[in-house]
């Protein structure tokens, strides 16, 4: 039975784009030498995978002589605003405040950490509201 494609990156996936990113274009050589630490790809897994990232969207192939030349048409910021979005809608009900209650009871975060959501939650709410005379 064919495995259910995410529309979001697997972790091998994401290995394979974090190779992408760094270099900022690749062949599938380029990936299979740039491989570092953990589980080494396979040259036909590599191509297997950024096909899957070219029908995702997550990449765009070029020919450039004999090989094929990848290029990330998502950056890294937008990867994790996709993830995010798709965690949000399968396991948190789209419910931000759901997801930030789950975090902040899960993980332990420091008081400097704790610090900047202030600020971020208060930077937030004072943009958001009307100024006198809108």
């Amino acid at each position: 039975m064919a495995r259910h494609k995410t529309p979001t990156l697997t972790d091998a996936e994401l290995r394979v784009m974090n190779v992408i990113w760094d270099l900022g274009e690749a062949t599938v050589s380029a990936v299979a030498e740039a491989q570092h630490g953990g589980r080494q790809l396979a040259y036909n897994t590599i191509l297997t995978m950024m096909r899957i990232l070219e029908q995702k969207g997550y990449l765009r192939r070029e020919k450039s002589g004999r090989a094929h030349v990848y290029r990330p048409l998502v950056d890294r910021s937008q990867a994790r605003t996709r993830a995010i979005r798709h965690m949000l809608k399968s396991l948190f009900n789209n419910s931000p405040e759901l997801l930030m209650v789950n975090l902040l009871e899960n993980e332990s975060l420091s008081t400097e950490d704790l610090d900047k959501l202030r600020d971020m939650i208060d930077h937030s709410e004072s943009s958001s509201k009307p100024k006198r005379g809108e």
